[in-house]
């Protein structure tokens, strides 16, 4: 029993002090006036921005937002010799922290965001090399970070039809 209230105890004292740090994380971002434009990307937390742009630092060192997606490591890398060719990998040369808290952050903006659910179903169901569970969401943390610099950068908020890119929202539906 004193193991038990020991363990329960240190887990009181856990999800204390991360809601400590997540309140210090949004702290940040509203002192930076960004709260009001990273949250109008549908299912993106403020937590989950200021882990990524924790990790990004200012996004107006970057010079476009294919430099944050290669600074994370999230774009494709060809792995051919010859006339062999070898699967299409992502880099993973960039920051993993970064690459980690993009992919976090789309876990819960998926399912929340109707055109990366857009994007995702014709990403994996494509009649021409459909992607696999993995690749489509390493495409859309691609697709959160170019969308954030844009946001960050130029001071928007999120427009859904610019973020749908090529892709028409009603046909991949």
């Amino acid at each position: 029993m004193a193991l038990q209230n020991a363990v329960l105890a240190d887990w009181h004292a856990t999800k204390h002090r991360l809601s400590e740090v997540e309140t210090r994380m949004v702290d940040v971002l509203n002192h930076l006036e960004l709260t009001n434009l990273v949250t109008t990307i549908p299912g993106l937390s403020a937590v989950g921005a200021a882990a990524i742009l924790a990790e990004t630092g200012d996004m107006k060192r970057f010079d476009s937002p294919r430099a944050v997606v290669k600074h994370a490591g999230l774009c494709p890398r060809q792995n051919a010799s010859g006339t062999m060719e070898g699967r299409t990998r992502i880099a993973r040369r960039g920051r993993p922290k970064l690459r980690l808290a993009a992919w976090r952050a789309i876990w819960g903006a998926q399912a929340n965001n109707p055109v990366l659910t857009a994007r995702y179903r014709h990403l994996t169901t494509r009649p021409d090399n459909p992607l696999t569970h993995g690749q489509a969401y390493a495409a859309l943390a691609a697709a959160l970070l170019r969308w954030l610099h844009v946001i960050v950068t130029q001071r928007v908020p999120w427009n859904a039809q610019a973020a749908s890119g090529p892709i028409d929202l009603q046909t991949a539906a």
